[in-house]
């Protein structure tokens, strides 16, 4: 898939304010500070067309992009690290479980976990969550440049063994090296048929 053209369209909050369209639609979700804008970037080729932050927990409301004018993206909030007023955080699971369950254009779901970091409670509840709406999903790790072949291959063993998942089928990817870029371009290619 080669990617011409991709824009922001809008930010929500709710599902009556979700963009109707019938574009194959493509989520990205994962914690705070696991690199999810600058991942959207890497893949769109636009470097500030998703906003990245300094601090964790930039993306609080759930973002929508249209790519080639046949897709979209949407960048869902990330749970976890931010230091967000509680009232805020709590808004962000029933806002990700109602956004998984009104798009019935969602044809694929990333989930980005940090090379360096074990899967907790978020990444389980995501992952049932996905499974129980039949939503596909790809299992995307994030900053594979940060460790050695020896501990990313670690890593990759342990992820696997947490979430119960074939090692096969988890994406490496590092912004700073553009790793995972043409895999993950292939995927959405796929999905898109």
């Amino acid at each position: 898939m080669n990617i011409k053209k991709a824009y922001f369209l809008t930010s929500c909050v709710k599902s009556s304010q979700f963009p109707a369209f019938s574009y194959p639609e493509f989520a990205f979700f994962g914690r705070s500070n696991v690199g999810k804008s600058s991942l959207l970037n890497m893949i769109l080729g636009q470097k500030g067309l998703v906003k990245t932050g300094a601090r964790p927990g930039v993306t609080q409301t759930i973002n929508f992009f249209i790519v080639n004018d046949n897709r979209s993206f949407a960048d869902l909030p990330g749970i976890g690290y931010a230091k967000l007023p509680l009232s805020v955080k709590k808004k962000f699971m029933p806002m990700i479980k109602e956004y998984i369950t009104s798009r019935d254009n969602l044809k694929l779901a990333f989930v980005l976990i940090d090379a360096r970091r074990t899967p907790g409670d978020y990444e389980h509840d995501l992952l049932n969550l996905l499974i129980e709406n039949k939503i596909p999903i790809a299992i995307t790790l994030t900053k594979c440049d940060k460790l050695s072949k020896n501990e990313l291959a670690k890593s990759i063993a342990d992820i696997s063994n947490t979430l119960e998942i074939d090692k096969k089928s988890i994406f490496i990817t590092s912004t700073k090296t553009n790793t995972g870029k043409k895999e993950l371009l292939s995927l959405i290619d796929e999905f898109s048929r």
